[in-house]
């Protein structure tokens, strides 16, 4: 199977195996069709299954063909949850550029950032990759209209009518035309998402994929949990990082508060650590993430919804310092780690509070999770 045989060009083949992608993931494979052919289609799958191509390809090819007069009217828009997110798909978007027979102009917008660069650089943009609030924003200041749509894409679909978006999602859907392509993708297939699809109006394809990464991905991932005291969880951890070498580590936790908190104390203990979460301006969380990857951080704390936006590649350690509310954010969580076939840890703090949900979540995940005391353990300096 090649990209050529789903019906994209020859040009796009060509430049997607630029980006070292030779061969289809499954969800490319069932998906891109249906969506070159203009249904509308919902695509189960986790992040990192390759879904972002399964639209911004045949969104490409498409586009590329329409007669192009220069307007504030824009012909697809894609939500997403995060400006990570955002990014990396408008980033995508520009890869494929030099494959098509004229320039498809994109943009991505997001909150965190000042909104006047964005509306002067709207005018003729045809594919806009938003979040739901700055989406509003540029709405209500008329530097775009969506009445003319014609391809609607909602990535992290699950999250995308949680978190606080839902009464900014009714908004927004309130205002697409009734006649369009619709495109969903979600980790997972739940009431929400049903009720999406009534709150559309529309029966879509469902493409279900379960890809071996995602299959076998547990098993790459030893999972233990330590008990540890309320008060006593942020000496431990800086225990495990210190006298275990836990790191490079990425940690989860609940609130933007408790991600600030936790960076002031390691810093003061000695260990480099920095942030990103909503709160933190888009230039502050890219740059936190990339000395992340570069090494120059031994620590990156984060929030579960920024979580999402991710891909580090090789980490070999998660911690999850607080408990997500979800056993499919816990599993989301820790699938950061043990990717591509590289063994990674996932470990959980887990206090006398924690107890009963961490044994929901062991229970949904289909897991046991070891339990360690650390009672024996002397934390003193740290």
């Amino acid at each position: 199977m090649s990209f050529q045989s789903l019906g994209l060009s020859s040009h796009l083949t060509k430049a997607i195996h630029n980006l070292g992608l030779l061969k289809p993931f499954e969800i490319q494979t069932q998906a891109i069709p249906p969506i070159l052919k203009g249904k509308d289609v919902m695509g189960i799958a986790k992040t990192g299954s390759g879904k972002t191509l399964c639209f911004v390809a045949p969104l490409l090819q498409k586009i590329q063909h329409h007669n192009y007069e220069k307007s504030r009217d824009i012909k697809a828009l894609v939500l997403v949850p995060t400006r990570e997110l955002a990014v990396q798909i408008e980033q995508t978007y520009q890869d494929l550029q030099s494959a098509l027979r004229r320039p498809v102009q994109s943009m991505a917008v997001y909150g965190g950032v000042s909104i006047n660069p964005q509306m002067k650089n709207m005018y003729g943009t045809e594919i806009l990759i938003a979040t739901p609030g700055r989406l509003l924003d540029l709405i209500e200041q008329k530097a775009l209209s969506i009445k003319a749509l014609e391809y609607l894409i909602i990535d992290e679909a699950d999250k995308m009518f949680q978190l606080g978006f839902e009464e900014e999602m009714n908004q927004i859907l309130a205002m697409v035309p009734a006649k369009k392509q619709t495109i969903l993708f979600s980790a997972t297939l739940n009431e929400k998402v049903e009720q999406i699809k009534k709150t559309l109006g529309i029966n879509p394809e469902i493409i279900e994929v379960k890809t071996e990464e995602e299959t076998n991905n547990l098993e790459s991932i030893e999972q233990v949990a330590y008990w540890v005291s309320a008060e006593n969880k942020g000496p431990f951890l800086r225990y495990l990082i210190k006298e275990e070498n836990i790191s490079p580590v990425l940690i989860f936790v609940s609130s933007t508060r408790t991600a600030e908190n936790l960076v002031e104390k390691l810093k003061k203990n000695g260990i480099q650590a920095l942030a990103i979460h909503g709160k933190k301006s888009q230039g502050a969380r890219m740059d936190n993430l990339e000395d992340f990857k570069l090494g120059d951080t031994e620590v990156l704390i984060a929030t579960d919804l920024i979580g999402r936006g991710i891909h580090i590649e090789a980490l070999p350690y998660v911690i999850n310092y607080e408990l997500p509310r979800s056993p499919l954010d816990y599993v989301h969580r820790i699938g950061r780690t043990g990717r591509a076939n590289e063994q990674g840890k996932a470990i959980s703090l887990i206090t006398e509070e924690d107890e009963h949900h961490f044994k929901i979540i062991q229970k949904k995940m289909g897991r046991r999770v070891e339990m360690i005391a650390t009672d024996h353990i002397d934390l003193h300096g740290f």
